[in-house]
């Protein structure tokens, strides 16, 4: 959509950053280069905008000055074509920020312990734009958070500047949609939602996405467009929940859970096939729901499906240890205690290497804190980097395909399915497997030594 400049209804801040945004002579800059920033600051240079990036990380800066990308969606051609041509910089150097005409915040949005919203990495960066941001400026929060967020936390907090919302400054919400290992889908492609606080700040929203991404699609406020993105993930976890405890089920009944929802998936409506795995991974779908819970009590309303789910979901991973410990005991008689068990993947899904919440991390701990000797095999991941939780596991190292011989395993544990690894070498082992993808049996390979996990 494409305002008219001499519309009366904007006032003369928003009427020149429309300008600016619409001959993209503007600036833009992604705090927080990760899964979501990075490419995000990347197609923002694509599409014509003078882009920066700024990261506490000086190693994420220093790669992307050199164009060595450290994620699968961008390429160090991407990188090196950007930087090359003055289209995109990378900088520690957060007073860069004054350059900037509009500011997009993808930073992460974490639980506590107690799986209570973690906005400190909101807080903090809201907290460095107000020292920094300038007049005739928009102010986008992409990281997940509950209804509310933008005009409650990253409002109040940005008005420290001095600056005056609306006439100043102006502020919107636009959830990511990345999806790290989908190729069919990259940031440019996938329908952006936006949201404005303001007639004007929704107005110049829309005209910076626009010539960012294909598709806008625009909602009445900042709420809606949080509440959208919660209500994604909270589909997709109360969806996997349910396929985890069927899958429970049927076990206990000899029946193959894997086997029913694909015939289930040939109806043509009114079905859409989940499947099941050793728990919840990636940076949403096992928190997002608990900002929505968390949110909720403020309303005195209870939130029984989404925390039902998360209960399964996050039980997950004692199941599979339990199949586990029975697939030892049916194959050679051993306990978990004193065996070795290849874990195979580590990565929260298939062909990414991002870890981030992997279940995979959990069954390593679990197996480990029983004296089991747990070891990896995962060409995604070759050493595994510094994580919120897990610091033990820091720094260990994959096993190469070469290392995988028979005899020096007890069992192998399937929990990512990476198009990468060799299964018909895995199953030449004559070793115990325990698949909780249903990837040899999806690839049509001896089921002798198999068990579904």
């Amino acid at each position: 959509m494409i305002v008219n400049l001499g519309a009366p209804e904007m006032n003369m801040s928003a009427t020149r950053l429309l300008q600016r945004l619409q001959n993209q002579s503007s600036v833009v800059g992604v705090i927080g280069l990760g899964y979501v920033g990075l490419p995000l600051v990347v197609t923002s240079g694509q599409r014509g905008f003078r882009s920066v990036g700024f990261d506490t990380d000086a190693n994420k800066v220093a790669k992307i000055t050199a164009g060595e990308s450290y994620i699968e969606a961008v390429t160090d051609d991407h990188l090196r074509g950007l930087v090359s041509e003055a289209k995109l910089a990378a900088t520690t150097d957060f007073t860069r920020l004054a350059e900037c005409d509009v500011i997009i915040v993808c930073v992460p949005t974490p639980l506590t312990k107690h799986r209570e919203p973690d906005l400190s990495y909101v807080e903090k960066t809201a907290e460095t734009i107000s020292k920094h941001m300038t007049a005739e400026t928009l102010v986008v929060l992409e990281s997940t958070t509950y209804p509310g967020t933008t005009e409650e936390v990253l409002l109040p907090i940005l008005s420290q500047s001095g600056l005056e919302h609306g006439q100043d400054f102006y502020v919107g919400f636009s959830p990511e949609r990345e999806d790290p290992g989908n190729a069919s889908y990259r940031t440019a492609t996938i329908p952006k939602i936006v949201a404005g606080l303001g007639d004007e700040a929704g107005k110049l929203i829309e005209a910076f996405y626009e010539r960012v991404v294909d598709q806008v699609v625009p909602v009445s406020s900042p709420r809606v467009a949080e509440a959208v993105k919660i209500s994604e993930k909270i589909f997709r976890a109360v969806n996997i929940a349910l396929v985890n405890e069927l899958k429970v089920i049927y076990d206990a009944m000899d029946v193959d859970v894997w086997e029913v929802i694909d015939a289930a998936a040939t109806k043509p409506f009114g079905f859409m096939p989940f499947y099941p795995g050793p728990g919840l991974g990636g940076h949403c779908i096992p928190i997002d729901p608990f900002y929505l819970t968390w949110k909720a009590r403020e309303y005195d309303v209870a939130t029984r499906f989404i925390e039902l789910a998360g209960e399964i979901n996050t039980d997950m991973p004692r199941y599979v240890i339990a199949r586990l410990r029975l697939l030892l005991d049916r194959f050679s008689g051993k306990g978990l205690n004193g065996s070795r068990v290849l874990i195979v993947g580590l990565a929260y899904k298939k062909n990414v290497s991002d870890m981030r919440e992997s279940p995979s991390m959990r069954l390593m701990q679990m197996l480990e804190e029983v004296g089991c000797q747990a070891d990896y095999l995962d060409p995604h991941v070759l050493e595994i980097p510094k994580m919120r939780e897990y610091m033990e596991f820091q720094g260990r190292k994959a096993v190469v395909p070469e290392q995988v011989q028979e005899g020096k395993y007890d069992a192998l544990l399937v929990a990512t399915d990476h198009d990468a690894i060799d299964y018909e070498a895995l199953v030449n082992l004559k070793l115990p497997i325990l698949d909780t993808r249903n990837t040899i049996a999806r690839l049509g390979l001896p089921m002798d030594w198999v068990m579904r996990g």
